[in-house]
C-alpha cells in the first residue's frame, strides 16, 4: 500500500471497528454478550432488548428548537432494555461516526478544513430531522446543545469531556487531509477535537493517534510505531507478557473497558498490539471484549486498518 491508501485504509477500518461493535455496544456482561449474539465476527442488527442498557439513567431535555437533537427518540430515554442503536441495520455506523463520515466529505468538498463551518455542518446535521437513526447520543452532543440552546457560540460549547469517543472522527479528518504535513496536521485535529472534548488526556490521546497512523502509514511497524509513540500509554513489555492471557481478562481487570480515556486509551493499545497482523481478529477481539467498543475502534480499526489493510468483507460502501 501507498502512503494515500494507507490513510485511507485507517479510515475505513475505523468505520468498520464501529459497525461490527454496534450491536454490542456497551455490553459489559461478555457472558450475555455471547448468549445474545455468539462470536461477533461479521455485521450484525441489534436485538432488543439489550440487557445491560442503563439508558433509563440517561436524560436529556431540550431547552428549545435549537436543542432538539433527540426528536422522536426522546420516548425511548428513561425506559428500561432498551438498545443504544435499536434502529440501526447490520453494517451502519453509530451517531459519531455517521458524524466522521460527514466530516470526510466536509473537508473533501471544502480542501481543507475550518473549525467555524465545521461547527455549523455539525449543528445543522444534529438538527435535521431523520439525518441519523440512533437512540443514544453521548454526553458531549447533550452538554453542547445545552450551551448552544442558551445562546453561546459554536465555538464556546464544548466541555471538558474525557470520553474516548472524542477519536471517533480524528481518522476520518486525518484521511481527509492526507498530503498535510505531521506539524499542520497535529495542530488541524487538535483544534478539532477540542471543540467538543477540550480535555487534557483527550487532546494527548488524539495527538498519540495522529503521530502512530502517520508512523504507519510511513511503512513503521505497528509495534516500533507503539513504543516509539505511545510509550507514555501502554508498555510493550507488559503487553507481551500479557498475550497469553484471555482478552477479557487483560481489558476487563487490567484496564477497564469503560469509556474513559486513561483505561480505554491502552486497552485500544493492547489490542492493537495483539493483533498488530491481522485486522479482522483484532477488530473481532474489540467487539467482544465488550464496554465502549464502538469507540475503541477509533483507534484499533484505524490502525490496524493503515497497517493491514481493511478486508472487502468489511468495507462500508454507505
Amino acid at each position: 500500500m501507498n502512503a494515500v491508501s494507507r490513510w485511507i485504509q485507517a479510515y475505513q477500518g475505523s468505520l468498520a471497528a464501529d459497525a461490527l461493535a454496534m450491536p454490542v455496544h456497551w455490553y459489559y456482561d461478555t457472558v450475555a454478550l455471547h448468549r445474545d449474539y455468539g462470536t461477533v465476527d461479521r455485521f450484525m442488527e441489534p436485538k432488543s432488548p439489550h440487557s445491560g442498557s442503563i439508558l433509563w439513567r440517561s436524560e436529556y431535555h431540550a431547552l428549545n428548537e435549537k436543542g432538539d437533537i433527540l426528536r422522536d427518540q426522546t420516548q425511548y430515554w428513561g425506559k428500561r432494555g432498551i438498545h443504544y442503536h435499536q434502529f440501526l441495520k447490520a453494517g451502519e455506523n453509530t451517531l459519531n461516526y455517521r458524524l466522521a463520515r460527514e466530516l470526510f466529505a466536509f473537508v473533501k468538498e471544502r480542501g481543507g478544513y475550518d473549525p467555524d463551518a465545521w461547527l455549523e455542518r455539525y449543528i445543522a446535521r444534529m438538527l435535521e430531522p431523520g439525518w441519523h437513526r440512533d437512540t443514544y447520543v453521548e454526553e458531549y452532543h447533550r452538554a453542547f446543545f445545552t450551551r448552544y440552546s442558551q445562546g453561546k457560540k459554536p465555538s464556546k460549547c464544548g466541555i471538558s469531556d474525557e470520553h474516548i469517543g472524542g477519536l471517533a472522527t480524528v481518522p476520518a479528518l486525518c484521511a481527509a487531509l492526507e498530503g498535510t504535513g505531521l506539524s499542520e496536521l497535529r495542530m488541524i485535529v487538535k483544534e478539532h477535537v477540542g471543540l467538543t472534548h477540550a480535555h487534557a488526556n483527550i487532546l494527548r490521546a488524539a495527538d498519540t493517534l495522529v503521530r502512530l497512523l502517520w508512523k504507519v502509514t510511513e511503512g513503521m511497524e505497528v509495534h516500533e510505531a507503539i513504543r516509539l509513540e505511545a510509550g507514555d500509554w501502554i508498555s510493550g513489555n507488559k503487553s507481551d507478557s500479557w498475550l497469553h492471557q484471555p482478552d477479557e481478562h487483560v481489558i476487563g481487570s487490567r484496564f477497564s473497558p469503560a469509556c474513559y480515556i486513561a483505561d480505554a486509551m491502552p486497552a485500544s493499545l493492547y489490542l492493537v498490539w495483539k493483533y498488530h497482523r491481522n485486522f479482522s481478529a483484532g477488530i473481532i477481539a474489540n467487539a467482544m471484549v465488550g464496554g465502549d467498543s464502538c469507540h475503541r475502534g477509533a483507534v484499533v480499526g484505524s490502525i490496524l486498518g493503515a497497517a493491514c489493510g481493511v478486508p472487502e468483507r468489511f468495507l462500508l460502501t454507505s
